[in-house]
């Protein structure tokens, strides 16, 4: 077998062009470019009975031979089309980099990440001089794939050993006979602006001429590079993640997530760097062909003290990372800036991978905060999960998870919507005052700045300030409305309450719209209201609206540790969850 340390040389990258033979319009796969030799086989093809180039075009797990759509793609449960990952992982773990930016196949689970072609050929053991087969790819595909020849004898494919060789510049494969000779591809890039996602692979037989040569035989197969997709709050979780540093907030928050029963990782604070935002760092995902599934973490821009963490602690044998590099960044290139939706219908479409949601600038606003433009794009790119654009600017933090949160639900369409609302909380404390608990304080016992009921009705900014704060969210609730199909009933208003400070909000007590969802059990930021008979009665009003799905509410002190950072405990965890079901080239379009 392969050992895991040796390394073999990729002989498909752009160091080994041959040549440019005219223009080719390739309208199988709707690239149009230069053909690139990439080498060249010769044969004696006159009197050879058969030669196909094959893959898994019907996507079964199963290389059919001479399937009718190898060389053309289309979506849904009757399409066809090869798949190809982007072998984004790191199966050698002492190497430095993930697989598709080093030069190497370096074990077996890396070979495994691969698609793999077949080139089938039957004929006669002589040759004739001067004919040759060249395998060759799309000038304008070249940087996005890399491709490997499997040499076998008959004792090593039967043992199902591989045999990588280097391929030199000028180099041929002598191939006679009747045989199956097999290639590997990874993709480098993820679907992108400038990146088409398909991939030709074109294999001609040229006939020596007197001045040049001929093709008197051509076969070609496509690719559809596989998309990044995330998952919604409704998808089970997997694991669960968060920074060390905070050490009574990790008490209750490792309680709650024992009660999930779900696995929890801490990043220790010599990685972590004092960087408790582990929600802004990374968002959790995955890529998938027919060969294979691969988590993989999206790694954001921000580049603060856990910028090291998605690349030395998670990327691994099958686990994939990708990033969009820029240092044009603001606060809302952090991922508590990146959420999706569960499975919607909008209007006769289905989206059964949901929609991403990010917020930018208010659309008539000059010069406000913006997602940058790279990840923006990389997310567009993706097609499986068309972005919905919201307005968070108005928040000091700027992210769609500070009034924002789906749930999982029983009935209607699978979930809830949640939405932060200062009017409910406005009228729970009217109807408060109106019971006679006006002069009940908050904050009792987590701060010095208590304050009354009477109060907070009583002062005009905070009624103003909030009047300005539900207008914002009415903006984005009609959005949503209209984006993801839902009706009022389909929303749920969460009490919360907030202040301006120069031009932006910031969450009055913590903001229990930014929770956790492990399934059934929520990780709510514990509000400190005012308590009657030791209950608050803001807990009291989520547990009544929530309760009743069947999940289960647990109120987090994250007041110290999170929320007078302007966070809470969303925005101090994350969570890698299952794939969906739905194989994405199922997708209907």
């Amino acid at each position: 077998p392969l050992a895991p340390s040796m390394h073999v040389s990729r002989p498909f990258s752009s160091t080994f062009i041959l040549g440019r033979p005219p223009d080719v319009i390739d309208t199988g796969s709707q690239i149009i470019g230069h053909w690139t030799h990439i080498y060249s086989l010769n044969h004696c093809l006159p009197s050879f009975t058969d030669i196909s180039l094959d893959v898994d075009a019907d996507r079964d797990g199963k290389i059919e031979k001479n399937n009718p759509n190898k060389a053309s793609w289309s979506w849904g449960p009757d399409g066809h089309g090869a798949i190809l990952l982007v072998n984004c992982d790191r199966d050698n773990l002492s190497a430095s980099k993930p697989d598709n930016e080093d030069l190497a196949v370096n074990s077996f689970n890396d070979l495994k990440d691969m698609s793999r072609i077949i080139l089938r050929t039957e004929g006669p053991e002589s040759l004739t001089s001067g004919y040759k087969l060249h395998l060759s790819i799309s000038a304008s595909d070249n940087d996005k794939v890399n491709v490997f020849y499997h040499k076998h004898s008959e004792s090593l494919f039967v043992s199902l050993s591989v045999s990588l060789r280097n391929v030199e510049k000028s180099k041929s494969l002598h191939i006679i006979g009747s045989s199956d000779y097999d290639f590997y591809v990874e993709a480098l890039k993820f679907p992108d602006a400038g990146i088409n996602p398909f991939v030709t692979i074109n294999l001609n037989l040229l006939e020596p001429m007197t001045i040049g040569e001929a093709p008197i035989f051509t076969d070609r197969i496509v690719f559809r590079i596989a998309p990044w997709i995330m998952t919604p709050n409704t998808q089970a979780p997997l694991e669960v993640f968060v920074s060390a540093g905070n050490e009574d907030f990790l008490r209750e928050f490792q309680a709650f997530v024992q009660k999930a029963r779900c696995k929890l990782t801490i990043c220790p604070q010599h990685v972590n760097r004092g960087d408790r935002w582990i929600q802004d760092e990374i968002e959790f995902g995955y890529t998938e062909a027919p060969y294979k599934y691969l988590p993989v973490v999206l790694d954001s821009p921000r580049n603060r003290g856990l910028q090291d963490f998605p690349y030395q602690q998670i990327l691994g044998i099958d686990f994939g990372h990708v990033t969009q590099n820029t240092s044009d960044v603001s606060s809302l290139d952090s991922f508590g800036n990146l959420e999706v939706s569960p499975p919607v219908t909008v209007n006769g479409k289905d989206y059964p991978f949901g929609r991403i949601i990010i917020g930018n600038a208010f659309p008539t606003t000059y010069g406000g905060r913006k997602m940058t433009k790279v990840v923006r794009e990389f997310l567009h790119a993706q097609k499986v999960q068309s972005p919905i654009e919201l307005y968070s600017d108005w928040l000091a933090v700027g992210h769609v998870d500070e009034f924002l949160s789906f749930v999982p639900a029983p009935d209607r369409k699978g979930f809830r919507l949640l939405l932060t609302c200062p009017d409910a909380c406005l009228r729970l404390f009217t109807k408060l005052q109106q019971e006679g608990h006006g002069e009940l304080k908050m904050f009792e016992g987590v701060s010095p700045n208590t304050i009354k009921i009477n109060e907070i009705l009583e002062d005009k900014k905070i009624v103003e300030d909030n009047a300005f704060v539900q207008e914002c969210v009415n903006w984005n609730r009609d959005i949503l409305k209209r984006e993801l199909g839902l009706d009022e009933e389909d929303i749920i208003d969460i009490p919360g309450l907030f202040f301006m400070k120069s031009g932006h909000a910031k969450a009055y007590f913590p903001d229990m719209v930014n929770m956790i969802v492990l399934d059934k059990y929520l990780g709510i930021p514990k509000p400190f209201g005012p308590l009657i008979n030791k209950k608050c009665p803001l807990e009291s009003a989520v547990r009544s609206l929530l309760e009743p799905l069947g999940l289960h509410c647990y109120f987090i002190d994250d007041f110290s540790s999170y929320h007078l950072m302007l966070g809470e405990v969303h925005c101090g965890s994350n969570v890698r969850r299952k794939p969906f079901p739905l194989k994405w080239w199922n997708l209907k379009k």
